[in-house]
């Protein structure tokens, strides 16, 4: 070989040997950096069981169906009753009503007392009834604020007009400035005792991606929720006790496998939940199982660790609020509560 050409092609073939160990080792970073890829496994039995909803031993059908329960309470509610000319139908009820039950962000609803019922057997109207009393109301209060001025008008507007041809006499409604008052009042003692509580997951060394992270909380009883980065931990109920949130853009990728993860949010919507059902003390148990699973870490929102002892003060300070949402007649989980907090 030519000697002038032999230290070139040297010099070429060492570059280019050079950048082929480069590449490897950035090949093995990235190996080493990504959570191993899931194993198809299947879901454990009890998973398919948390899902379905809790039944009841089945009894023989009722000649009638039962009434659907009354809503309207005085302590979440400004109520207004009508004045009937006559007994009416639930037919009669349910077509003429208001065509959307909102006013504003606050549910409005409608109610009857059946035709020789009790006088505090207010339901919801249904067909095939024949209601001698109706009464309308609005919700003061819920995560949306106070009702207002406007929503309050807009109520008076539509219950007066849907009254019109049912009464006797316009209804008499309750004064504004003493609902909006009573509403901001709700709203203040709402803003105060409301805790939606969220435990972050943090990894350690090795970032997560969406499959990895959905196969753990699988494994714990999670199943999928209908938004993508969602998944929910259902209770006795059915209904979403707790819910693990990731990035909805890795959830989205076109490789999840190559999305990375590097922290969940657990979430626990407290008034929401029966304080009897310790949701507080599942949450933290499910922290901790995935923390340990994923080799991750607990932190709150700020990336603060929180120990044990964090942990049990947090539960502390819950507790606390528990009481306080009992002695208003708001105790979590009961239908004032959901209403309220929602």
């Amino acid at each position: 070989m030519n000697q002038d050409l032999a230290l070139p092609l040297a010099l070429a073939l060492l570059g280019a040997a050079v950048l082929l160990g480069v590449w490897a080792y950035h090949q093995w970073r990235i190996r080493r950096l990504l959570p191993p890829a899931p194993r198809p496994e299947p879901v454990p039995a009890v998973v398919a069981e948390r899902v379905e909803p809790h039944l009841e031993p089945s009894t023989p059908a009722a000649a009638d169906e039962p009434a659907p329960r009354r809503v309207l309470t005085p302590d979440l509610d400004a109520i207004v009753e009508l004045a009937l000319e006559r007994v009416v139908s639930g037919e009669a009820v349910l077509a003429s009503g208001p065509a959307t039950r909102h006013v504003g962000t606050k549910p409005l609803t409608i109610e009857a007392l059946p035709e020789g019922a009790p006088p505090d057997a207010w339901e919801l109207p249904r067909a095939g009834q024949r209601y001698a009393r109706l009464r309308a109301g609005v919700q003061l209060a819920n995560r949306a604020g106070a009702l207002n001025e406007i929503e309050y008008s807009e109520f008076v507007h539509k219950v007066g007009q849907w009254a019109e041809h049912l009464v006797t006499a316009p209804p008499d409604f309750p004064d504004m400035l003493g609902v909006v008052q009573r509403a901001r009042e709700l709203d203040q003692f709402a803003a105060e005792h409301d805790a939606q509580l969220a435990l972050t997951l943090r990894a350690r060394r090795t970032a997560w991606n969406p499959g990895y992270v959905t196969q753990h909380a699988l494994r714990l009883g999670f199943v999928p929720g209908t938004l993508p980065g969602r998944m929910v931990w259902p209770g006795h109920d059915g209904s979403p006790w707790i819910v693990l949130q990731f990035e909805t853009q890795a959830a989205l990728a076109d490789d999840p496998a190559l999305a990375v993860l590097r922290e969940v949010r657990l979430v626990l919507d407290a008034p929401q939940i029966p304080q009897e059902a310790q949701p507080y003390d599942r949450l933290r148990a499910l922290a901790t199982a995935l923390a340990q699973a994923m080799d991750g870490w607990i932190g709150d929102d700020q990336g603060n660790p929180l120990d044990e002892r964090a942990l049990d003060t947090i539960g502390a300070e819950l507790q606390t609020l528990y009481d306080r949402l009992h002695a208003r007649g708001l105790a979590a989980g009961s239908p004032q509560a959901k209403r309220l907090f929602s």
